[in-house]
């Protein structure tokens, strides 16, 4: 139990302390897939953008439903209705992510291996931590009053908004891909061997160049408020001593669940990118695409 509580907190620091480490470096470089793909200069072996996709965020659900019902951790009371009920949601949202988005993707640009490498390493810490967090004696112990209080209610009404704003307006993404596609069939000529892009309208994307992102942030921001107490961090969190080695990964923000790590790590690894590709909008585009437009936070960023 010991070893295991250990091996907890090591990961729960250093997949925090790690993509925070990687915040600026993502300013610098892309990541070769999407409309990246082509000039990252990286390219070492490339892959089906489709199907590496669904393998490596299959990887997410799978580790979670072992961890949860595995977990040494795990509360002996066994489970309440509350922690059933969040890890039906994080299991929906990796059903819509890893199987039923890309089923509906007509094409994705090729990607280089080392996306799906990174991204398997990403999705098996955080499915396996937040496994481990809701099977756990704390996440029941915070969970047991849940129904009767309004933080809960108001944490899954915000999951359930920002699901149905990420699904709906990747919708018009893929309906931009899918004209393309009928409109190269239904062409003598042959298709673009590239991916066809073009600027989106409708709904958050009059506002926002990359609203699936904002609405993915409000989704797991709802998450973690129903599911964890909102973390207190102090200058003693990033003390030498919590920050040295693994033996002290317990000292490191022991308030800051893995709702809340998956909240930070979703912000500091797509902020960059939804920066970077809306720069790669108005250069594409230039005159024709809108300048008021902000970045990913309506009126704001």
């Amino acid at each position: 139990m010991a070893s295991m509580q250990l091996l907890y907190d090591a990961c729960r620091k250093w997949f925090t302390i790690g993509s925070l480490a990687v915040f600026p470096v993502t300013f610098l470089i892309n990541a070769p897939f999407g409309r990246f793909a082509e000039n990252t200069g990286i390219n070492i072996v490339r892959l089906d953008g489709i199907k590496s996709w669904m393998v490596m965020e299959i990887v997410s659900p799978i580790c979670f439903a072992y961890s949860y019902y595995t977990s040494p951790l795990g509360s002996m009371a066994g489970f309440t209705v509350q922690q059933h009920v969040l890890a039906g949601l994080f299991l929906i949202h990796y059903l819509n992510r890893a199987i039923l988005s890309p089923l509906r993707t007509p094409s994705r640009s090729k990607t280089d291996i080392i996306v799906p490498l990174v991204g398997v390493t990403f999705n098996l810490l955080n499915g396996s931590l937040m496994g481990v967090y809701l099977s756990s004696h704390t996440a029941r112990t915070f969970l047991s009053n849940a129904f009767s209080t309004p933080t809960f209610y108001v944490g899954v009404f915000l999951w359930a908004i920002g699901f149905a704003g990420n699904i709906v307006h990747d919708e018009i993404l893929l309906n931009i891909r899918r004209k393309a596609k009928n409109k190269g069939k239904a062409s003598s000529h042959s298709p673009q061997p590239s991916e066809h892009y073009a600027i989106p309208y409708g709904l958050l994307y009059e506002y926002v160049s990359f609203p699936n992102y904002f609405c993915e942030w409000v989704e797991w921001f709802g998450f973690a408020l129903a599911a964890s107490p909102f973390p207190t961090v102090t200058l003693a969190t990033f003390s030498l001593q919590s920050l040295s080695t693994i033996f002290y990964a317990s000292q490191f923000a022991p308030t800051l669940t893995p709702p809340w790590i998956f909240l930070i790590n979703e912000f500091v690894l797509m902020f960059p990118r939804a920066y970077k590709g809306h720069l790669w909008y108005k250069q594409r585009f230039a005159e024709a695409f809108p300048r008021e437009r902000k970045i990913v936070i309506p009126f704001l960023l």
